[in-house]
């Protein structure tokens, strides 16, 4: 393969990372690739992203990461904090996947604003490769605000819940 070639099977690659990267609302993805062995590629594309603080709404809650689409939802009042993260009583997620506030289609959701829960209570699920995963209660109280939307895309560290 000529350098030409080569270099121009990296740019579509790289291109094709970033249309990844904006399609599945991601802020980072970054791939090795080895041609020979003292011959490699190592591409990280990244973005940055601006934190949406929204009110919560019980029928639709906002989502913590600003998207293309414009969000239908309610600004935050000026009292809120600025980075729900940081609250005492945030749940972050623990991977990258998709959110689901219910067990399946249809069904009650998990988790309310204003709901009590027990420590070890589902919250929500977290799918991730297939797998559902159940996200627990990390302590017993009252649900304050639900930072994700039902089927949003979340990422790993990202507030889901505030628990007080």
């Amino acid at each position: 393969m000529s350098n030409k070639t080569s270099h121009d099977s990296d740019v579509s690659f790289i291109q094709a990372l970033a249309e990844l990267l904006r399609e599945n609302d991601l802020t980072e993805l970054q791939v090795k690739r080895d041609y020979a062995e003292n011959d490699s590629l190592n591409v990280r594309v990244s973005r940055q992203t601006q934190t949406v603080v929204q009110a919560t709404v019980p029928a639709a809650t906002p989502t913590p990461v600003a998207t293309a689409a414009p969000a239908a939802a309610v600004a935050a009042p000026a009292t809120e904090s600025a980075d729900p993260a940081s609250h005492p009583g945030a749940v972050t997620s623990p991977m990258v996947g998709t959110v689901y506030m219910a067990p399946e289609p249809g069904a009650a959701a998990f988790s309310t604003v204003g709901a009590s829960v027990n420590e070890g209570d589902t919250l929500l699920i977290i799918e991730a490769m297939k797998t559902m995963n159940h996200i627990p209660a990390p302590r017993s109280g009252t649900i304050k605000r639900i930072l994700v939307e039902d089927g949003g895309a979340v990422e790993f560290g990202a507030p889901l819940v505030i628990i007080e």
